[in-house]
């Protein structure tokens, strides 16, 4: 597991920066608004209360065409072309309608902030306490900044709503454990023994396998699962890591503040999956972004065309939404669970290569 490498006392100046961008978050989706902003000659500042993938906090798996498709396949650590089902009844193995691979996240985040460099790209560590209009307050003093991105997480930090808080939010919880080791199979295992609404899973990567298990119900503990399906399968319950998970969109905008990712609630719900989607929206933001850079555009245009692409994906949300305990089509429902990814909407490169006949998600 990563050592914390965040910087700590005198380091921790006070943090003074005039910017374009205001990017509150340095994972997938921040990163991705970073990226995708490189050519626009744009300011853009970056803060993350950790640094650059110093913090882990998923199983790291994602459909292999992404990494391709953006440029991220030296990150890639182990592909499988099938998934090993576990069910009370039977073992099925499915073949996958794409490959899928895990990654390394530090190596995948660090090559996501390689390619925003060509524009006046900067990261700080610095934790956000909260906002007053444009001005962001972190413990490093205030920013401020015309454009401002929350892609912090669940807690949507930049908001003035009432925050919400597990375990009585639409949140899931997830817990895995990283033991060294290896395996060749990518595995669920969607039974009641182990969890009973939820799933539980092995993720090869390489020199470790990512054991967890996820509870659609955030009132159900899932350490204990974990460290039983470890041992299950010959490993030690070593390198823990969890997080607390999105089922529900939430408002893309607010206040103007343009939100991403888990802030957002852009998570495949069944799937618990929010790597691809933070991708997606990340990528889908910074487009509204340019033409506001580029003088083409207003703030509230931008948060208008944004806001309404982010809530057209509510009504196919709720089609591929099943209740936890149908386990009769959940195995199935794992595989075929995805967000539109139209070619239409999310023009360009790296849309089109996602897009091409493969995943739309």
């Amino acid at each position: 597991m990563p050592v914390r490498a965040t910087k700590r006392g005198a380091e921790r100046t006070p943090l003074r920066r005039d910017c374009d961008v205001l990017v509150c978050g340095a994972s997938f989706a921040g990163l991705a608004v970073a990226s995708e902003l490189a050519h626009t000659g744009a300011r853009v500042l970056v803060i993350d209360r950790y640094e650059i993938g110093e913090r882990q906090t998923s199983a790291c798996g994602i459909p292999t065409c992404w990494l391709e498709a953006m440029d991220l396949h030296g990150s890639l650590r182990q592909s499988f072309d099938e998934l090993v089902v576990h069910t009370p009844w039977t073992t099925a193995r499915w073949q996958l309608p794409w490959s899928f691979s895990t990654f390394d996240y530090r190596e995948l985040c660090a090559q996501l902030w390689e390619q925003s460099h060509p524009s006046d790209a900067e990261f700080e560590t610095a934790t956000v306490n909260g906002r007053d209009g444009d001005t962001v307050h972190t413990d490093r003093g205030d920013l401020t900044a015309p454009l401002i991105v929350d892609a912090l997480g669940w807690r949507r930090a930049l908001s003035n709503e009432t925050p919400i808080q597990p375990p009585n939010a639409r949140l899931s919880r997830g817990l895995e454990v990283h033991p060294h080791g290896a395996g060749e199979e990518l595995e669920l295992w969607i039974d009641p023994a182990y969890i009973r609404a939820g799933y539980a899973w092995s993720f090869p990567a390489a020199d470790e396998v990512r054991v967890g298990v996820g509870s659609f119900w955030p009132a159900h503990h899932v350490k204990e699962p974990t460290v039983r399906l470890a041992n299950g399968l010959g490993l030690p319950a070593d390198g823990y890591q969890g997080n607390w998970i999105p089922h529900q969109l939430r408002t893309a905008v607010e206040d103007g503040v343009f939100f991403v990712g888990d802030s957002a609630g852009h998570c495949l719900p069944l799937t618990a999956e929010g790597i691809r989607t933070a991708l997606y929206f990340g990528l889908a933001c910074a487009r509204e972004l340019a033409p506001v850079l580029a003088g083409k555009a207003t703030r509230e245009q931008a948060l208008a065309r944004y806001g309404a692409f982010s809530d057209a994906h509510e009504a196919h949300r709720r089609a591929t939404h099943a209740q936890p305990g149908d386990y009769a089509d959940g195995a199935h429902a794992c595989l075929t669970a995805r967000m539109p990814l139209g070619v239409q909407q999310l023009s360009g490169d790296r849309a089109a290569a996602v897009c091409g006949g493969r995943s739309k998600a």
